[in-house]
């Protein structure tokens, strides 16, 4: 009986912490409509969280490709007086780059629904991905 009390708390825990995640990420992330990412990136750092293969296969025209697996070593080529427009391939590692951008202190925080494989409008792709 002990065994289901723990297994139960572990359950509760993790759905707790899952809940809280979640909320703390809609708070300090807006996520805007592929019109809305328009509107505002143009003024803003533009930034591809994605690998650099994948940023190479194709990005939003005008994006620096800063990979969520550097960006805690790359935090500093970002600037806090400016907002940052950050997407993915479907918008998971961009909410994860603005949770660790949001605990360095940066607050003007923005994503694109659907991330890359939703958006329609200007690419590039890479010389390197034809390669």
């Amino acid at each position: 009986m002990n065994d289901w009390y723990i297994l139960i708390g572990i359950l509760i825990a993790f759905v707790l912490f899952t809940v809280y995640k979640y909320v703390k990420q809609k708070r300090i992330l807006k996520t805007l409509t592929e019109d809305e990412f328009r509107q505002g990136y143009r003024k803003a750092q533009l930034i591809d969280v994605r690998e650099p293969k994948e940023f190479d296969g194709g990005h939003i025209l005008g994006a620096r490709n800063i990979p969520l697996t550097q960006l805690k070593q790359r935090i500093n080529e970002l600037r806090k007086d400016q907002p940052v427009y950050l997407y993915c391939q479907n918008g998971s590692r961009a909410a994860r780059a603005a949770m660790i951008l949001n605990k360095k202190g940066y607050k003007d925080l923005y994503d694109l629904k659907g991330g890359y494989k939703k958006w329609t409008g200007k690419i590039k792709k890479s010389k390197k991905a034809n390669i």
